[in-house]
């Protein structure tokens, strides 16, 4: 079967390990900007970082509240809400940007470097 229209990688994990790691990625390249990831688990959280960005510039209520189910600091979504629409007020989207590195040693796997734009 060839598998057209699936939305997503499923990273090898199940369906809890997988929200879990996406949390995780997401918490941390907002918290730090940038992070060094396999090249699939960055393109992936990409979609995430992006949604929470954009519930912050949106910033009423129902945003934080989204935001603050998905990541896991509270602190960091309070400054994000802050921060955000003045740092991208111009932007319409593409809030990450995804650079490919060299491949790890040891199991050869795709790197990348995943920052905030």
């Amino acid at each position: 079967m060839i598998s057209h229209r699936k939305g997503f990688k499923k990273l090898g994990k199940p369906a809890d390990q997988r929200k879990a790691l996406l949390r995780a990625l997401t918490t941390e390249v907002i918290r730090h900007g940038r992070i060094k990831t396999t090249l699939v688990r960055a393109r992936a959280v990409r979609k995430h970082v992006d949604h929470m960005i954009q519930l912050g510039k949106r910033g009423d209520l129902h945003a934080r509240r989204q935001a603050m189910a998905w990541m896991y600091d509270k602190d960091l979504v309070h400054s994000l809400f802050e921060a955000a629409p003045d740092r991208y007020a111009d932007r319409e989207g593409g809030y990450t940007r995804v650079l490919r590195t060299v491949a790890r040693q040891g199991d050869n796997a795709k790197m990348a470097i995943i920052e905030l734009v």
